[in-house]
């Protein structure tokens, strides 16, 4: 068998050669079967706080608590008609109440005395205006349209008479002023006035 072997490199003894290479080639195959990745490929490992997962436990035990609850006060609920005979209470006689009725109670209390101290406040300040010294000068205006009037003034006011005018077959009241000039003072309004003197 050894004869038929030809081995890579020359040799004087077929044999030994032939036994040379099969204890190296065995000792490789053995170094690449104990051979250790130098590449980490175990892929990632899940973190403790993942694998047990406490807020989906917590919401679990919550949501069966409040089945536990809806269940307990259905079979009250039933257990209550089973002894009533079947009678249905259809009646709401609850009275309507705010949960924060206090708090907006003492919010108007606060918001009222703020109030009244800013009403006090305003009612001792004392006015910056003097009506004395507004009268005053309102007469002293007074005196002086008085002397630079050409006429007395508020005779105007003593003229008014009263004169009756005919409109084509109506007869209209007419306060006219000492001027002569009323509200339809027009020329056939003086014409009309003159006819009807």
């Amino acid at each position: 068998m050894h004869r038929a072997y030809q081995p890579l490199v020359p040799s004087t003894n077929k044999y030994l050669q032939k036994k040379w290479d099969q204890a190296r080639f065995e000792e490789h195959r053995s170094k690449v079967h104990m051979a250790r990745p130098m590449v980490d490929t175990k892929g990632f490992q899940k973190p403790a706080h993942l694998q047990l997962n406490m807020k989906k436990l917590q919401l679990q035990e919550e949501r069966l608590a409040t089945i536990e609850r809806d269940n307990l006060i259905l079979s009250t609920k039933l257990s209550d008609i089973m002894r009533s005979k079947g009678q249905v209470d259809h009646r709401n006689n609850y009275p309507e109440r705010s949960l924060n009725v206090e708090k907006r109670h003492l919010e108007l209390l606060l918001v009222t005395r703020e109030n009244q101290a800013i009403l006090e406040r305003i009612e001792a300040q004392e006015s910056d205006y003097r009506r004395q010294h507004w009268e005053e000068d309102w007469a002293r205006t007074e005196r002086l349209r008085d002397d630079i009037a050409r006429y007395p003034r508020g005779v105007t006011n003593q003229q008014k008479n009263k004169r009756r005018v005919k409109f084509h077959g109506s007869e209209k009241d007419i306060f006219s002023k000492a001027s002569g000039h009323s509200e339809e003072s027009t020329g056939t309004s003086s014409l009309h006035e003159h006819t009807e003197q």
